[in-house]
């Protein structure tokens, strides 16, 4: 799978949206949060469609049960009746069911951070659950997305803890609440880069290591497995 690439330009542009904005994203575009997540979202259904052998990824106008065509990537919102509640997931790859679903979170300023972090775990944990508990071969990945100079201390630390300790299902019987693959995005307002420094170069939530974790995990429960058994 090739590497999950932001473009820098398009970055900037939300940086300075953000700055313009009290150092805050709005909800309403243009550079809202929602666009910031979708920035991301087609960079990871382009790196799986390349992975897959598809065409670009089929952008999703409807909460349809089924995919569009029988073999492609979805990019959102893509429907998936989970075991605990339906959820719309950002892309998805699901040519006989869900077989790879993955969700963005973007946290855009401190306050957002104290007050929501918590809770956007939680979603990590009940969102990785309903998936498993009816697809346990399903691949599920995460990318929190979050302003540089919003994180710092002892905050950044725990949450990059507990964003490790939740990444750790390599085999379907794991417990289903964690996911398979998550990275945690720091970027730069200013210059509309990612933080080469955040996390430590040994984190597994490193943004470098989604493409290359993400496809030894499904090969792993795929390889040989139609619609690419060749």
């Amino acid at each position: 799978m090739p590497a999950v690439v932001i473009d820098a330009a398009q970055l900037a542009q939300f940086g300075q949206a953000w700055q313009a904005n009290g150092q805050n994203l709005s909800r309403t575009p243009p550079y809202s949060s929602g666009q910031l997540g979708e920035l991301f979202d087609q960079a990871v259904g382009v790196a799986l469609s390349a992975m897959l052998g598809n065409g670009p990824p089929t952008r999703v106008k409807s909460s349809a049960l089924n995919p569009p065509s029988p073999d492609c990537v979805e990019v959102g919102p893509v429907r998936i009746i989970g075991g605990i509640r339906p959820q719309n997931f950002d892309v998805g790859y699901r040519p006989d069911g869900v077989r790879i679903a993955f969700d963005s979170k973007t946290l855009n300023d401190r306050k957002s951070i104290q007050k929501n972090y918590q809770n956007m775990i939680n979603d990590l944990a009940t969102e990785a659950s309903s998936v498993h508990s009816r697809f346990p071969y399903a691949v599920v990945a995460f990318m929190v997305i979050v302003p540089s100079p919003c994180l710092a201390g002892r905050q950044r630390s725990a949450l990059i803890g507990t964003l490790e300790r939740l990444a750790k299902r390599e085999m379907t019987n794991d417990p289903a609440h964690l996911a398979e693959v998550i990275s945690l995005v720091v970027w730069d307002p200013a210059t509309g880069t990612i933080d080469d420094g955040i996390p430590a170069h040994d984190s597994s939530t490193r943004l470098e290591r989604f493409s290359s974790s993400l496809e030894r995990i499904y090969l792993a429960r795929y390889s040989g497995m139609d619609p690419h058994s060749d």
